[in-house]
Protein backbone atom coordinates (compact mmCIF):
# COMPACT_ATOMS: atom_id res chain seq x y z
CA UNK A 1 0.00 0.00 0.00
CA UNK A 2 0.85 3.47 -0.74
CA UNK A 3 0.14 5.51 2.12
CA UNK A 4 0.49 8.85 0.57
CA UNK A 5 -1.74 8.04 -1.97
CA UNK A 6 -4.24 7.71 0.76
CA UNK A 7 -3.34 10.37 3.32
CA UNK A 8 -4.79 12.74 1.64
CA UNK A 9 -8.56 12.20 2.41
CA UNK A 10 -7.95 12.74 5.82
CA UNK A 11 -8.31 16.49 5.31
CA UNK A 12 -9.79 16.75 1.59
CA UNK A 13 -13.43 16.88 2.70
CA UNK A 14 -13.12 20.46 4.40
CA UNK A 15 -12.18 21.95 1.16
CA UNK A 16 -16.06 22.03 -0.05
CA UNK A 17 -17.27 22.67 3.66
CA UNK A 18 -14.36 26.03 3.06
CA UNK A 19 -15.45 26.84 -0.06
CA UNK A 20 -18.94 27.08 0.74
CA UNK A 21 -18.27 28.72 4.46
CA UNK A 22 -21.09 31.54 2.72
CA UNK A 23 -23.76 29.97 2.78
CA UNK A 24 -23.73 28.59 6.32
CA UNK A 25 -24.67 29.63 9.67
CA UNK A 26 -21.87 31.23 11.47
CA UNK A 27 -21.67 28.18 13.66
CA UNK A 28 -20.47 26.01 10.62
CA UNK A 29 -18.79 28.32 9.75
CA UNK A 30 -16.31 28.55 12.71
CA UNK A 31 -15.96 24.37 12.13
CA UNK A 32 -15.02 24.68 8.71
CA UNK A 33 -11.31 24.69 8.41
CA UNK A 34 -9.48 26.27 5.74
CA UNK A 35 -9.28 24.65 2.44
CA UNK A 36 -5.93 22.68 1.41
CA UNK A 37 -5.68 22.78 -2.57
CA UNK A 38 -2.60 20.69 -2.31
CA UNK A 39 -4.99 18.03 -0.99
CA UNK A 40 -7.48 17.70 -4.08
CA UNK A 41 -4.25 18.39 -6.20
CA UNK A 42 -2.50 15.31 -4.94
CA UNK A 43 -5.69 13.43 -5.33
CA UNK A 44 -5.34 10.74 -7.83
CA UNK A 45 -7.89 10.52 -10.12
CA UNK A 46 -9.18 7.59 -12.79
CA UNK A 47 -7.41 7.40 -16.22
CA UNK A 48 -11.31 6.32 -17.07
CA UNK A 49 -13.45 8.59 -15.51
CA UNK A 50 -14.27 10.08 -18.91
CA UNK A 51 -15.04 6.64 -20.44
CA UNK A 52 -17.06 5.55 -17.65
CA UNK A 53 -19.12 9.03 -17.86
CA UNK A 54 -19.35 8.52 -21.50
CA UNK A 55 -20.35 4.61 -20.82
CA UNK A 56 -22.67 5.87 -18.44
CA UNK A 57 -24.33 8.87 -20.62
CA UNK A 58 -24.70 6.50 -23.55
CA UNK A 59 -26.86 4.14 -21.58
CA UNK A 60 -29.16 6.07 -19.90
CA UNK A 61 -29.69 7.82 -23.22
CA UNK A 62 -30.59 4.27 -25.20
CA UNK A 63 -32.72 3.26 -21.86
CA UNK A 64 -34.89 6.26 -22.62
CA UNK A 65 -35.08 5.62 -26.11
CA UNK A 66 -35.88 2.12 -25.90
CA UNK A 67 -38.38 2.17 -23.42
CA UNK A 68 -41.15 -0.60 -23.41
CA UNK A 69 -40.06 -3.27 -21.29
CA UNK A 70 -39.83 -6.97 -22.86
CA UNK A 71 -39.09 -5.44 -25.93
CA UNK A 72 -36.73 -7.87 -28.25
CA UNK A 73 -35.25 -4.92 -30.09
CA UNK A 74 -34.91 -3.34 -26.89
CA UNK A 75 -32.78 -6.00 -25.88
CA UNK A 76 -31.23 -6.76 -29.14
CA UNK A 77 -30.33 -2.97 -28.99
CA UNK A 78 -29.46 -3.33 -25.84
CA UNK A 79 -27.10 -6.19 -26.42
CA UNK A 80 -25.42 -4.82 -29.41
CA UNK A 81 -24.36 -1.56 -27.20
CA UNK A 82 -22.64 -3.60 -24.11
CA UNK A 83 -20.87 -6.50 -26.91
CA UNK A 84 -19.48 -3.27 -28.42
CA UNK A 85 -18.47 -1.72 -25.16
CA UNK A 86 -17.01 -4.85 -23.90
CA UNK A 87 -15.15 -5.64 -27.11
CA UNK A 88 -13.62 -1.81 -27.07
CA UNK A 89 -12.53 -2.25 -23.64
CA UNK A 90 -11.19 -5.28 -24.16
CA UNK A 91 -8.84 -3.77 -26.69
CA UNK A 92 -7.16 -1.08 -24.25
CA UNK A 93 -4.23 -0.25 -23.12
CA UNK A 94 -4.78 -1.42 -19.37
CA UNK A 95 -0.64 -1.44 -18.98
CA UNK A 96 -0.61 2.25 -19.40
CA UNK A 97 -3.17 2.80 -16.58
CA UNK A 98 -2.98 3.52 -13.09
CA UNK A 99 -4.39 2.18 -9.83
CA UNK A 100 -7.80 3.96 -10.52
CA UNK A 101 -8.01 3.41 -13.82
CA UNK A 102 -7.16 -0.76 -13.62
CA UNK A 103 -9.64 -0.42 -10.96
CA UNK A 104 -12.36 1.19 -13.53
CA UNK A 105 -11.62 -0.72 -16.07
CA UNK A 106 -12.62 -4.53 -14.18
CA UNK A 107 -15.65 -2.46 -12.94
CA UNK A 108 -17.00 -1.50 -16.13
CA UNK A 109 -15.82 -4.68 -17.81
CA UNK A 110 -17.34 -6.69 -14.64
CA UNK A 111 -20.85 -4.56 -15.27
CA UNK A 112 -20.60 -5.11 -19.02
CA UNK A 113 -20.78 -8.86 -18.62
CA UNK A 114 -23.21 -8.54 -16.12
CA UNK A 115 -25.87 -6.32 -18.23
CA UNK A 116 -25.84 -9.56 -20.71
CA UNK A 117 -26.31 -11.46 -18.06
CA UNK A 118 -29.64 -9.69 -17.31
CA UNK A 119 -30.53 -9.42 -20.90
CA UNK A 120 -30.34 -13.39 -21.26
CA UNK A 121 -32.61 -13.48 -18.14
CA UNK A 122 -35.25 -10.81 -19.31
CA UNK A 123 -35.47 -13.03 -23.15
CA UNK A 124 -36.15 -16.31 -20.42
CA UNK A 125 -38.95 -14.17 -18.28
CA UNK A 126 -40.69 -12.75 -21.48
CA UNK A 127 -40.67 -16.54 -22.80
CA UNK A 128 -42.32 -17.64 -19.51
CA UNK A 129 -44.65 -14.39 -19.98
CA UNK A 130 -46.00 -15.67 -23.71
CA UNK A 131 -49.09 -17.24 -23.23
CA UNK A 132 -50.25 -14.41 -20.55
CA UNK A 133 -49.43 -11.66 -22.71
CA UNK A 134 -48.89 -12.51 -26.21
CA UNK A 135 -49.57 -9.15 -26.93
CA UNK A 136 -45.99 -7.48 -25.97
CA UNK A 137 -44.65 -7.54 -29.41
CA UNK A 138 -47.73 -5.63 -30.76
CA UNK A 139 -48.22 -2.71 -28.84
CA UNK A 140 -43.91 -2.39 -28.47
CA UNK A 141 -44.05 -2.25 -32.15
CA UNK A 142 -46.62 0.49 -32.37
CA UNK A 143 -44.31 2.49 -29.51
CA UNK A 144 -40.97 1.61 -31.62
CA UNK A 145 -42.50 3.10 -34.81
CA UNK A 146 -43.51 6.29 -33.58
CA UNK A 147 -39.76 6.49 -31.13
CA UNK A 148 -38.52 5.85 -35.01
CA UNK A 149 -40.26 9.01 -36.42
CA UNK A 150 -42.45 6.45 -38.72
CA UNK A 151 -45.39 7.86 -40.44
CA UNK A 152 -48.48 6.63 -38.77
CA UNK A 153 -51.96 4.78 -40.57
CA UNK A 154 -54.94 6.04 -39.03
CA UNK A 155 -56.87 3.29 -40.40
CA UNK A 156 -54.46 1.03 -39.83
CA UNK A 157 -53.87 1.73 -36.30
CA UNK A 158 -57.48 1.48 -35.60
CA UNK A 159 -57.32 -2.50 -36.94
CA UNK A 160 -54.43 -3.10 -34.92
CA UNK A 161 -56.23 -1.65 -31.72
CA UNK A 162 -59.31 -3.55 -32.51
CA UNK A 163 -57.45 -6.71 -33.37
CA UNK A 164 -55.75 -6.24 -29.76
CA UNK A 165 -58.72 -5.63 -28.04
CA UNK A 166 -59.87 -8.75 -29.43
CA UNK A 167 -56.95 -10.91 -28.24
CA UNK A 168 -57.18 -9.92 -24.89
CA UNK A 169 -61.17 -10.73 -24.75
CA UNK A 170 -60.24 -14.18 -26.17
CA UNK A 171 -57.09 -14.48 -23.66
CA UNK A 172 -59.04 -13.61 -20.57
CA UNK A 173 -62.22 -16.01 -21.75
CA UNK A 174 -60.12 -18.54 -22.32
CA UNK A 175 -57.91 -18.65 -19.25
CA UNK A 176 -61.32 -18.49 -17.06
CA UNK A 177 -62.48 -21.29 -18.84
CA UNK A 178 -59.02 -23.20 -17.81
CA UNK A 179 -59.44 -21.66 -14.01
CA UNK A 180 -63.28 -23.14 -13.91
CA UNK A 181 -62.28 -26.98 -15.76
CA UNK A 182 -58.92 -27.36 -13.48
CA UNK A 183 -59.82 -25.61 -10.61
CA UNK A 184 -55.96 -24.12 -10.56
CA UNK A 185 -54.41 -26.88 -11.37
CA UNK A 186 -51.52 -27.62 -13.70
CA UNK A 187 -52.22 -26.14 -16.67
CA UNK A 188 -52.86 -22.33 -14.82
CA UNK A 189 -49.55 -20.48 -14.61
CA UNK A 190 -48.51 -19.76 -11.15
CA UNK A 191 -48.62 -16.67 -9.08
CA UNK A 192 -45.25 -15.61 -9.68
CA UNK A 193 -45.34 -15.76 -13.55
CA UNK A 194 -49.29 -13.98 -13.17
CA UNK A 195 -47.33 -11.70 -11.05
CA UNK A 196 -44.52 -10.96 -13.49
CA UNK A 197 -47.55 -10.77 -16.47
CA UNK A 198 -49.89 -8.50 -14.50
CA UNK A 199 -46.84 -5.46 -13.75
CA UNK A 200 -45.74 -6.25 -17.33
CA UNK A 201 -50.04 -5.53 -18.51
CA UNK A 202 -49.75 -2.31 -16.35
CA UNK A 203 -46.73 -1.22 -17.75
CA UNK A 204 -47.31 -1.94 -21.76
CA UNK A 205 -50.81 -0.28 -20.85
CA UNK A 206 -48.90 3.20 -19.99
CA UNK A 207 -46.62 2.44 -23.19
CA UNK A 208 -49.76 2.28 -25.53
CA UNK A 209 -51.29 5.36 -23.65
CA UNK A 210 -48.15 7.14 -24.38
CA UNK A 211 -48.13 6.40 -28.03
CA UNK A 212 -51.79 7.21 -28.47
CA UNK A 213 -51.87 10.30 -26.54
CA UNK A 214 -48.46 11.63 -29.08
CA UNK A 215 -51.39 11.66 -31.88
CA UNK A 216 -54.83 11.85 -30.65
CA UNK A 217 -56.08 15.73 -31.37
CA UNK A 218 -53.02 16.46 -32.81
CA UNK A 219 -54.22 14.33 -36.26
CA UNK A 220 -57.76 14.99 -36.62
CA UNK A 221 -58.19 11.65 -38.59
CA UNK A 222 -55.88 9.65 -36.67
CA UNK A 223 -58.68 10.56 -33.79
CA UNK A 224 -61.61 10.01 -36.02
CA UNK A 225 -60.29 6.06 -36.87
CA UNK A 226 -58.84 5.35 -33.57
CA UNK A 227 -60.11 6.88 -30.51
CA UNK A 228 -63.14 4.10 -30.11
CA UNK A 229 -61.04 1.07 -30.75
CA UNK A 230 -58.24 3.14 -28.51
CA UNK A 231 -60.95 3.20 -25.67
CA UNK A 232 -62.38 -0.36 -25.64
CA UNK A 233 -58.70 -1.81 -25.82
CA UNK A 234 -57.73 0.42 -22.42
CA UNK A 235 -60.74 -1.15 -20.72
CA UNK A 236 -59.77 -4.60 -22.16
CA UNK A 237 -55.99 -4.10 -20.76
CA UNK A 238 -57.43 -2.49 -17.69
CA UNK A 239 -60.14 -5.81 -16.97
CA UNK A 240 -57.56 -7.80 -17.50
CA UNK A 241 -54.89 -6.83 -15.05
CA UNK A 242 -57.31 -6.87 -12.54
CA UNK A 243 -58.55 -10.62 -13.80
CA UNK A 244 -55.15 -11.63 -13.10
CA UNK A 245 -54.01 -10.54 -9.69
CA UNK A 246 -57.48 -11.24 -8.37
CA UNK A 247 -57.74 -14.89 -10.05
CA UNK A 248 -54.59 -15.99 -11.03
CA UNK A 249 -52.21 -13.71 -8.49
CA UNK A 250 -54.44 -13.91 -5.71
CA UNK A 251 -55.46 -10.39 -4.68
CA UNK A 252 -57.89 -10.27 -2.24
CA UNK A 253 -60.71 -7.26 -1.93
CA UNK A 254 -58.51 -5.13 -0.02
CA UNK A 255 -56.15 -5.03 -3.11
CA UNK A 256 -53.33 -6.10 -1.32
CA UNK A 257 -50.59 -8.42 -3.13
CA UNK A 258 -49.91 -11.84 -1.16
CA UNK A 259 -46.13 -11.96 -0.77
CA UNK A 260 -45.51 -13.94 -4.03
CA UNK A 261 -41.92 -13.32 -5.01
CA UNK A 262 -39.42 -14.41 -7.80
CA UNK A 263 -36.96 -16.82 -7.05
CA UNK A 264 -34.04 -16.65 -9.05
CA UNK A 265 -32.42 -20.26 -8.14
CA UNK A 266 -29.26 -21.63 -7.57
CA UNK A 267 -27.06 -20.28 -11.31
CA UNK A 268 -28.63 -16.92 -11.36
CA UNK A 269 -27.69 -16.66 -7.69
CA UNK A 270 -23.70 -17.31 -8.63
CA UNK A 271 -23.89 -15.12 -11.27
CA UNK A 272 -24.76 -12.27 -9.30
CA UNK A 273 -22.14 -13.34 -7.03
CA UNK A 274 -19.28 -13.39 -9.29
CA UNK A 275 -20.87 -9.49 -9.86
CA UNK A 276 -20.72 -8.64 -6.96
CA UNK A 277 -17.01 -9.85 -6.49
CA UNK A 278 -18.13 -12.10 -3.60
CA UNK A 279 -15.97 -15.49 -3.55
CA UNK A 280 -18.51 -17.59 -1.62
CA UNK A 281 -21.25 -19.70 -2.43
CA UNK A 282 -24.62 -19.11 -1.77
CA UNK A 283 -24.21 -22.21 0.69
CA UNK A 284 -21.63 -20.28 2.79
CA UNK A 285 -23.11 -17.24 3.12
CA UNK A 286 -26.27 -18.69 4.54
CA UNK A 287 -23.50 -20.53 7.04
CA UNK A 288 -21.92 -17.31 7.85
CA UNK A 289 -26.13 -15.68 8.50
CA UNK A 290 -26.61 -18.68 10.36
CA UNK A 291 -22.88 -18.95 12.77
CA UNK A 292 -24.04 -14.42 13.38
CA UNK A 293 -27.28 -15.16 14.13
CA UNK A 294 -26.05 -17.57 17.25
CA UNK A 295 -23.66 -14.98 18.44
CA UNK A 296 -26.60 -12.24 18.64
CA UNK A 297 -28.52 -15.06 20.43
CA UNK A 298 -26.07 -15.70 22.64
CA UNK A 299 -25.32 -11.83 23.35
CA UNK A 300 -29.11 -11.38 23.89
CA UNK A 301 -28.97 -13.67 26.71
CA UNK A 302 -26.50 -11.86 28.58
CA UNK A 303 -28.34 -8.48 28.09
CA UNK A 304 -31.58 -9.77 29.11
CA UNK A 305 -29.88 -11.28 32.41
CA UNK A 306 -28.41 -7.60 32.47
CA UNK A 307 -31.66 -6.53 32.88
CA UNK A 308 -32.96 -8.48 34.96
CA UNK A 309 -34.96 -11.08 32.95
CA UNK A 310 -32.27 -14.11 33.19
CA UNK A 311 -32.34 -15.99 29.69
CA UNK A 312 -35.80 -15.26 28.46
CA UNK A 313 -34.08 -12.62 25.70
CA UNK A 314 -37.91 -12.68 24.49
CA UNK A 315 -38.98 -11.33 27.47
CA UNK A 316 -36.49 -8.89 27.81
CA UNK A 317 -36.99 -7.77 24.04
CA UNK A 318 -40.13 -7.30 24.75
CA UNK A 319 -39.93 -4.63 27.54
CA UNK A 320 -37.44 -2.61 25.55
CA UNK A 321 -40.33 -2.19 23.27
CA UNK A 322 -42.75 -1.02 25.55
CA UNK A 323 -39.52 1.87 25.73
CA UNK A 324 -41.07 4.01 23.17
CA UNK A 325 -41.99 8.37 23.20
CA UNK A 326 -44.97 9.53 23.58
CA UNK A 327 -47.03 10.15 20.09
CA UNK A 328 -45.77 13.46 18.89
CA UNK A 329 -41.80 13.41 20.23
CA UNK A 330 -40.64 10.77 17.47
CA UNK A 331 -38.67 13.62 15.68
CA UNK A 332 -37.01 15.28 18.62
CA UNK A 333 -35.76 11.43 19.66
CA UNK A 334 -34.36 11.31 16.32
CA UNK A 335 -32.66 14.57 16.25
CA UNK A 336 -30.96 13.63 19.86
CA UNK A 337 -30.07 10.60 18.66
CA UNK A 338 -28.75 11.84 15.70
CA UNK A 339 -26.34 14.65 17.34
CA UNK A 340 -25.38 12.09 19.79
CA UNK A 341 -23.57 9.93 17.19
CA UNK A 342 -22.13 12.29 15.63
CA UNK A 343 -20.51 13.28 19.05
CA UNK A 344 -19.37 10.05 19.39
CA UNK A 345 -17.74 10.42 15.90
CA UNK A 346 -16.14 13.49 16.79
CA UNK A 347 -14.78 13.09 19.64
CA UNK A 348 -12.79 10.07 18.60
CA UNK A 349 -11.75 11.13 15.14
CA UNK A 350 -13.08 8.66 13.13
CA UNK A 351 -13.82 9.58 10.27
CA UNK A 352 -14.00 13.79 8.69
CA UNK A 353 -17.97 14.77 8.55
CA UNK A 354 -17.73 17.98 6.95
CA UNK A 355 -19.78 20.86 8.41
CA UNK A 356 -22.20 20.91 5.84
CA UNK A 357 -22.92 17.42 5.71
CA UNK A 358 -24.10 17.82 9.36
CA UNK A 359 -26.82 21.02 8.44
CA UNK A 360 -28.35 20.26 5.17
CA UNK A 361 -29.73 16.73 6.08
CA UNK A 362 -33.67 16.92 6.41
CA UNK A 363 -36.69 15.18 8.87
CA UNK A 364 -39.80 14.36 7.40
CA UNK A 365 -42.65 11.48 8.62
CA UNK A 366 -43.67 8.22 6.72
CA UNK A 367 -46.98 7.70 5.32
CA UNK A 368 -49.38 5.43 6.87
CA UNK A 369 -49.32 3.43 3.47
CA UNK A 370 -46.07 3.72 3.29
CA UNK A 371 -45.43 2.24 6.83
CA UNK A 372 -47.01 -1.29 5.46
CA UNK A 373 -43.51 -1.69 3.46
CA UNK A 374 -41.08 0.01 5.39
CA UNK A 375 -42.20 -0.26 9.44
CA UNK A 376 -38.65 1.15 10.28
CA UNK A 377 -36.45 4.29 9.13
CA UNK A 378 -35.55 5.18 5.71
CA UNK A 379 -32.84 7.32 5.35
CA UNK A 380 -30.31 9.23 2.83
CA UNK A 381 -30.09 13.16 3.32
CA UNK A 382 -33.90 12.92 4.21
CA UNK A 383 -34.14 10.43 6.76
CA UNK A 384 -38.38 8.91 6.96
CA UNK A 385 -39.21 8.47 10.28
CA UNK A 386 -41.99 5.68 10.98
CA UNK A 387 -43.94 6.55 13.88
CA UNK A 388 -48.28 6.42 14.30
CA UNK A 389 -50.65 9.08 12.77
CA UNK A 390 -54.00 9.46 14.00
CA UNK A 391 -55.53 8.24 10.96
CA UNK A 392 -54.09 4.66 11.35
CA UNK A 393 -56.19 2.00 12.90
CA UNK A 394 -55.41 1.91 17.14
CA UNK A 395 -53.77 -1.60 16.56
CA UNK A 396 -51.43 -0.15 14.24
CA UNK A 397 -50.88 2.33 16.02
CA UNK A 398 -49.34 0.45 19.26
CA UNK A 399 -47.58 -1.70 17.01
CA UNK A 400 -45.63 1.42 15.04
CA UNK A 401 -45.07 2.55 18.34
CA UNK A 402 -43.25 -0.70 19.73
CA UNK A 403 -41.66 -1.23 16.39
CA UNK A 404 -39.50 2.39 16.87
CA UNK A 405 -39.24 2.29 20.75
CA UNK A 406 -35.92 4.16 21.63
CA UNK A 407 -33.72 1.76 21.72
CA UNK A 408 -34.42 0.44 18.29
CA UNK A 409 -34.14 3.91 16.94
CA UNK A 410 -31.35 4.25 18.99
CA UNK A 411 -29.71 1.53 16.74
CA UNK A 412 -31.48 2.67 13.79
CA UNK A 413 -30.44 6.63 13.16
CA UNK A 414 -27.03 6.64 12.66
CA UNK A 415 -27.68 3.85 10.10
CA UNK A 416 -29.39 6.07 8.33
CA UNK A 417 -27.87 9.31 8.88
CA UNK A 418 -24.37 9.92 10.18
CA UNK A 419 -21.97 8.10 9.37
CA UNK A 420 -24.20 5.64 7.61
CA UNK A 421 -26.30 6.94 4.29
CA UNK A 422 -26.69 10.53 4.20
CA UNK A 423 -22.91 10.75 4.58
CA UNK A 424 -22.34 8.26 2.04
CA UNK A 425 -24.62 10.33 -0.31
CA UNK A 426 -23.11 13.50 0.70
CA UNK A 427 -19.46 12.17 -0.42
CA UNK A 428 -20.50 9.83 -3.18
CA UNK A 429 -21.79 13.07 -5.10
CA UNK A 430 -18.21 15.06 -4.45
CA UNK A 431 -15.60 12.71 -5.16
CA UNK A 432 -15.63 9.88 -8.01
CA UNK A 433 -19.24 10.40 -9.03
CA UNK A 434 -18.67 8.40 -12.02
CA UNK A 435 -18.43 5.23 -9.44
CA UNK A 436 -22.28 5.59 -9.03
CA UNK A 437 -22.49 3.39 -12.45
CA UNK A 438 -21.05 0.54 -10.32
CA UNK A 439 -23.12 0.82 -7.40
CA UNK A 440 -23.75 -1.92 -4.56
CA UNK A 441 -25.18 -2.42 -2.11
CA UNK A 442 -22.30 -4.42 -0.42
CA UNK A 443 -20.85 -1.10 -0.27
CA UNK A 444 -23.83 1.27 0.18
CA UNK A 445 -25.78 -1.12 3.12
CA UNK A 446 -22.72 -2.41 4.03
CA UNK A 447 -20.57 0.54 5.37
CA UNK A 448 -23.97 1.92 7.27
CA UNK A 449 -23.74 -1.99 8.89
CA UNK A 450 -20.14 -1.88 9.31
CA UNK A 451 -20.71 1.29 11.86
CA UNK A 452 -23.44 -0.55 13.82
CA UNK A 453 -20.54 -3.69 14.41
CA UNK A 454 -18.01 -1.22 15.00
CA UNK A 455 -20.10 1.14 17.19
CA UNK A 456 -20.71 -1.67 19.46
CA UNK A 457 -17.08 -2.92 19.65
CA UNK A 458 -16.46 0.92 20.80
CA UNK A 459 -18.59 0.96 23.60
CA UNK A 460 -21.40 3.08 22.08
CA UNK A 461 -24.11 0.92 23.74
CA UNK A 462 -24.32 2.63 27.13
CA UNK A 463 -27.09 0.31 29.01
CA UNK A 464 -28.09 -3.40 28.52
CA UNK A 465 -31.20 -1.69 26.79
CA UNK A 466 -29.16 -0.26 24.16
CA UNK A 467 -27.38 -3.18 23.97
CA UNK A 468 -30.61 -5.25 23.22
CA UNK A 469 -31.56 -2.86 20.89
CA UNK A 470 -28.60 -2.87 19.06
CA UNK A 471 -28.89 -6.76 19.28
CA UNK A 472 -32.24 -6.76 17.81
CA UNK A 473 -31.18 -5.10 14.42
CA UNK A 474 -27.66 -6.93 14.25
CA UNK A 475 -29.82 -10.48 14.48
CA UNK A 476 -32.26 -8.75 12.15
CA UNK A 477 -29.61 -8.71 8.97
CA UNK A 478 -28.28 -12.17 9.92
CA UNK A 479 -31.60 -13.29 9.64
CA UNK A 480 -31.71 -11.54 6.54
CA UNK A 481 -28.81 -13.61 4.98
CA UNK A 482 -30.62 -16.83 6.10
CA UNK A 483 -34.36 -15.80 4.80
CA UNK A 484 -33.29 -14.45 1.57
CA UNK A 485 -31.06 -17.31 -0.12
CA UNK A 486 -32.88 -19.51 1.20
CA UNK A 487 -35.83 -18.40 -0.58
CA UNK A 488 -33.70 -17.23 -3.97
CA UNK A 489 -32.41 -21.46 -3.49
CA UNK A 490 -35.97 -22.23 -3.30
CA UNK A 491 -35.50 -23.55 0.68
CA UNK A 492 -38.07 -21.03 2.17
CA UNK A 493 -40.99 -19.48 1.42
CA UNK A 494 -42.23 -16.42 2.29
CA UNK A 495 -44.62 -17.73 4.99
CA UNK A 496 -41.66 -19.29 6.69
CA UNK A 497 -39.78 -16.46 6.46
CA UNK A 498 -42.22 -14.09 8.24
CA UNK A 499 -42.43 -16.80 11.07
CA UNK A 500 -38.50 -16.82 11.09
CA UNK A 501 -38.40 -12.91 11.47
CA UNK A 502 -41.36 -13.23 14.74
CA UNK A 503 -40.03 -16.38 16.02
CA UNK A 504 -36.25 -16.13 15.85
CA UNK A 505 -35.59 -12.19 15.95
CA UNK A 506 -38.56 -10.76 17.92
CA UNK A 507 -40.83 -8.71 14.76
CA UNK A 508 -44.10 -7.47 15.50
CA UNK A 509 -45.78 -10.08 13.17
CA UNK A 510 -47.16 -6.59 10.89
CA UNK A 511 -43.44 -5.82 10.70
CA UNK A 512 -42.47 -9.16 9.97
CA UNK A 513 -44.72 -9.53 6.85
CA UNK A 514 -43.98 -6.08 5.73
CA UNK A 515 -40.35 -6.92 6.05
CA UNK A 516 -41.18 -9.80 3.87
CA UNK A 517 -42.62 -8.13 1.28
CA UNK A 518 -40.35 -5.09 0.96
CA UNK A 519 -37.64 -7.86 0.60
CA UNK A 520 -39.55 -9.95 -2.31
CA UNK A 521 -41.95 -7.25 -4.05
CA UNK A 522 -39.15 -7.05 -6.94
CA UNK A 523 -38.13 -3.45 -5.76
CA UNK A 524 -34.78 -4.97 -4.54
CA UNK A 525 -32.18 -7.12 -5.93
CA UNK A 526 -31.88 -10.92 -4.68
CA UNK A 527 -28.45 -10.24 -2.99
CA UNK A 528 -29.87 -6.90 -1.51
CA UNK A 529 -30.82 -8.15 1.84
CA UNK A 530 -27.78 -10.16 2.39
CA UNK A 531 -25.31 -7.55 1.34
CA UNK A 532 -25.93 -5.49 4.82
CA UNK A 533 -24.21 -8.32 7.10
CA UNK A 534 -21.55 -9.50 4.27
CA UNK A 535 -21.09 -5.85 2.99
CA UNK A 536 -20.44 -5.22 6.95
CA UNK A 537 -18.17 -8.00 7.60
CA UNK A 538 -15.79 -7.28 4.40
CA UNK A 539 -15.39 -4.11 5.25
CA UNK A 540 -14.72 -5.37 9.01
CA UNK A 541 -12.04 -7.75 7.94
CA UNK A 542 -10.89 -4.13 6.01
CA UNK A 543 -10.47 -2.62 9.18
CA UNK A 544 -8.90 -5.65 10.69
CA UNK A 545 -6.03 -6.17 7.97
CA UNK A 546 -5.36 -1.78 7.79
CA UNK A 547 -5.84 -0.35 10.59
CA UNK A 548 -5.61 -2.53 13.46
CA UNK A 549 -2.00 -3.56 12.21
CA UNK A 550 -1.06 0.12 12.02
CA UNK A 551 -0.64 0.76 8.08
CA UNK A 552 -3.58 3.16 8.86
CA UNK A 553 -5.52 5.35 10.92
CA UNK A 554 -9.22 4.72 11.85
CA UNK A 555 -10.20 8.43 9.88
CA UNK A 556 -7.78 7.75 7.20
CA UNK A 557 -9.75 4.64 6.42
CA UNK A 558 -13.12 5.49 7.00
CA UNK A 559 -12.22 8.88 4.59
CA UNK A 560 -10.62 6.55 1.82
CA UNK A 561 -13.79 4.86 1.38
CA UNK A 562 -16.29 7.08 1.26
CA UNK A 563 -14.25 9.28 -1.44
CA UNK A 564 -13.37 6.30 -3.29
CA UNK A 565 -16.93 5.33 -4.34
CA UNK A 566 -19.30 3.20 -4.27
CA UNK A 567 -17.58 -0.27 -5.76
CA UNK A 568 -17.54 -4.31 -4.32
CA UNK A 569 -15.49 -4.20 -1.63
CA UNK A 570 -12.61 -6.09 -2.61
CA UNK A 571 -11.96 -3.66 -5.54
CA UNK A 572 -12.12 -1.11 -2.37
CA UNK A 573 -9.36 -3.24 -0.96
CA UNK A 574 -7.40 -3.11 -4.21
CA UNK A 575 -7.16 0.99 -3.88
CA UNK A 576 -6.87 1.68 -0.17
CA UNK A 577 -3.50 -1.83 -0.78
CA UNK A 578 -2.58 -0.35 -3.85
CA UNK A 579 -2.65 -3.97 -5.61
CA UNK A 580 -3.86 -2.95 -8.97
CA UNK A 581 -6.27 -5.80 -10.18
CA UNK A 582 -5.44 -7.69 -13.79
CA UNK A 583 -7.50 -7.06 -16.15
CA UNK A 584 -9.11 -10.65 -16.03
CA UNK A 585 -9.74 -10.12 -12.12
CA UNK A 586 -11.66 -12.94 -10.37
CA UNK A 587 -12.79 -12.49 -7.29
CA UNK A 588 -10.30 -14.50 -4.64
CA UNK A 589 -10.79 -12.91 -1.18
CA UNK A 590 -11.81 -15.00 1.50
CA UNK A 591 -12.75 -12.15 4.40
CA UNK A 592 -14.78 -14.42 6.60
CA UNK A 593 -12.58 -13.77 9.53
CA UNK A 594 -13.49 -16.73 11.60
CA UNK A 595 -11.66 -19.33 8.93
Amino acid sequence: MNPDRIRHTAGSASLFAALLAGALPAAAQQDATPPDLRSIVAMETSDLVGVVGRYSADREALLRRWDVAYSSDRRERLRTFYEGWLQQLDGLDVDGLGLEGRIDHVLLRSELRYELELLEREGRLAAQLQSLVPFISTIAALQEARRDLAPVDPREASVVLQDLADEVDHLRTALEASLDATEGEATVPSPIVALRAARAVGSLRRDLEDWYGHYAGYDPLFTWWAESPYLVVDSALAGYVVFVRERLVGVGSGGEEPIVGDPIGADAMRSDLEHEMIAYTPEELIAIGEREFAWCEAEMVRASRDMGFGDDWHAALEHVKTLHVAPGEQPDLVRDLAWEAVAFLQERDLLTIPPLAEEVWRLEMMSPEMQKIAPFFLGGEVIQVSFPTDGMAHEDKLMSMRANNVHFSRATVHHELIPGHHLQGFMTRRYNPHRRAFGTPFWGEGWALYWEMRLWDMGFPATAEDRMGMLFWRKHRAARIIFSLKFHLGEMTPDEAIDFLVDGVGHERASATAEVRRSFNGSYSPLYQAAYMIGGMQIRALHSELVESGQMTDREFHDAILQGGTMPIEMVRARLTGEAPSPDFVASWEFDESN
